[in-house]
């Protein structure tokens, strides 16, 4: 089937979708929610540095606390405006999960009825504290979509974050990252070039990703 929406006409390269999944709830305020944000305006900078991922990566943003809400639909890395983000509320992590797979499933739809080809989708949380709401059955529809090569998916903890329900919410192969710090940067950076990686190869090909620098993998 050839492209149809005006979006696909005008750019039908391979996409290559990743779904921030931001916590927002109010134990981000402060420095923590200023270097968040600051990391969003350096992945669209780094990105774009490279023609061909500027036109593949395509990236949705999804923030939870104190509602989940959708503030940055898929665009690609062109047309992205990165978000001022604030912050508020608890923190429905569960909730979050699950919208951000039915949202991603709605995306790849999107592209099999348009006839564009995509990379396998990311999932990339980043959180500071614990689940306020029932997160089990969404890591259990997590681990069954990462074991069916649905999408890859990271888990990274600042400061507070519960690293053992992020342990158990991850994929054994994949376990969650506690940030250095407040390293937003860095983390954003080395999203950036996992991400031209992953663009630059063929649909479906495994790549090695860069060193983990701004993090340590929990165990």
């Amino acid at each position: 089937m050839s492209a149809g929406m005006p979006e696909f006409v005008e750019n039908p390269e391979n996409r290559c979708p990743v779904i921030l999944l931001l916590d927002t709830s109010g134990s981000m305020s402060g420095q923590p929610i200023q270097e968040l944000n600051r990391g969003l305006a350096a992945f669209k900078e780094d990105v774009q540095k490279d023609s061909q991922a500027s036109l593949s990566v395509e990236v949705a943003i999804i923030t939870f606390g104190p509602i989940v809400q959708v503030v940055q639909d898929f665009v690609t890395i062109d047309q992205f405006t990165p978000p001022i983000l604030e912050v508020g509320g608890l923190t429905p992590m569960g909730a979050a999960i699950e919208y951000a797979l039915d949202f991603l499933e709605t995306r790849k739809q999107t592209y099999k009825d348009n006839g564009i080809h995509y990379y396998r989708p990311w999932v990339f949380l980043i959180t500071d504290g614990v689940p306020t709401d029932s997160w089990q059955s969404a890591a259990q529809r997590l681990r069954e979509a990462e074991a069916q090569s649905r999408l890859s998916f990271f888990a990274v903890g600042v400061q507070d974050a519960d690293m053992n329900i992020l342990k158990q919410i991850s994929p054994p192969e994949r376990p969650p990252i506690m940030l250095k710090g407040l390293d937003f940067r860095e983390l954003f950076v080395w999203l950036s070039a996992s991400m031209k990686r992953v663009s630059s190869g063929k649909v479906g090909q495994a790549v090695a990703l860069p060193a983990v620098g701004w993090g340590q993998i929990t165990t």
